[in-house]
């Protein structure tokens, strides 16, 4: 073996090995994430987006300034988002807080959600301030900071 092939080599088996992708596992209710809302499920009935509309216009500031802002580290990402007995299709959107960083940073989004299905959405998360929420469960706008 030539010099260059073994300092080839040992560069390779000096090289940190890929990081596994960080996990977050969110369930959805009616109306809310649980982990968001510190685990607390509030027990709201929806048999449709209008009914969380109205519970969220009565509780969501409240709930959304007590509700735990999620801090994690910049790289590929999953969100592991389960369907806890909502009686109807949700999704997932996460994105920057605001609409500068709307265009600056990632974003992943989705629906098929039906009751009782886990689902992955994947992103590589850069440093930045994000929300996210359900548009089709109509949760709060929840906080997620990378840092």
């Amino acid at each position: 073996m030539n010099k260059t092939c073994i300092a080839t080599v040992l560069a390779l088996c000096a090289a940190p090995a890929l990081a596994a992708p960080q996990v977050v596992e969110l369930s959805q209710v009616p109306c809310q994430f649980l982990e968001s809302e510190h685990g607390a499920n509030h027990g709201y009935k929806s048999a449709k987006i209008q009914d969380c509309e109205a519970i969220n216009a009565k509780t969501g500031k409240d709930r959304l300034a007590r509700s735990k802002t999620i801090e994690l580290k910049p790289g590929k990402t999953i969100f592991r988002v389960a369907n806890k007995d909502v009686p109807y299709e949700l999704g997932f959107w996460l994105r920057g807080a605001t609409l500068v960083s709307r265009a600056t940073l990632p974003s992943v989004s989705g629906g098929g959600l039906t009751t009782g299905k886990t689902q992955d959405y994947v992103i590589d998360l850069k440093p930045g301030e994000y929300v996210y929420s359900c548009p089709l469960n109509p949760t709060p706008d929840y906080r997620l900071v990378v840092k």
